[in-house]
């Protein structure tokens, strides 16, 4: 029996921020933290930005717009469904093949949460959480950075 061998992450400096923008969304969007947005967390992100009265229906209309319950996972589809055309696929794959140089397609998921937990702007633990349970790590601790890119900017995973 072969043993499984896992590469070795690569040693930069720094990270290009490519997640931040969609889970910050998010975090900031999901008001009461309970890992969903619904219409009273839209409600409250509106009226932070001085939006106070919107209707009901306008709130119930975005909140169809998902195909169910709005996790970070359902957001990152809708997102990558609203980038459709605007083809940033290239520019966050060639933020993430600077820490591949094998060009296997996937960093290690540990190297990619210390570089967002310490640069920029930073995540928390629970965003990290967050993140991986969207796109988990295969068993060797790596991130598919392709499909990932490909759901940001598609809206929907690779078959």
């Amino acid at each position: 029996m072969q043993a499984l061998v896992c590469p070795q992450p690569p040693d930069p400096e720094e990270i290009v921020a490519v997640l931040p923008v969609p889970l910050q969304a998010f975090t900031i969007m999901d008001q009461n933290r309970d890992g969903f947005i619904d219409k009273e967390d839209l409600r409250d992100t509106f009226a932070a930005l001085g939006r106070i009265n919107v209707k009901n229906e306008e709130l119930e209309a975005m909140v169809k717009e998902a195909p169910g319950p709005i996790n970070f996972t359902v957001f990152l589809t809708m997102f990558g469904e609203k980038l459709k055309g605007t083809d940033p696929e290239e520019t966050i794959l060639h933020a993430f093949k600077v820490f591949d140089t094998e060009g296997k397609g996937f960093v290690k998921a540990d190297f990619i949460k210390e570089k967002l937990m310490t640069q920029a702007d930073r995540f928390s633990e629970e965003e990290v959480k967050q993140m991986f349970a969207a796109f988990p790590p295969d068993v060797c601790g790596n991130l598919d950075y392709r499909n990932l890119c490909y759901v940001i900017t598609h809206g929907e995973e690779k078959d």
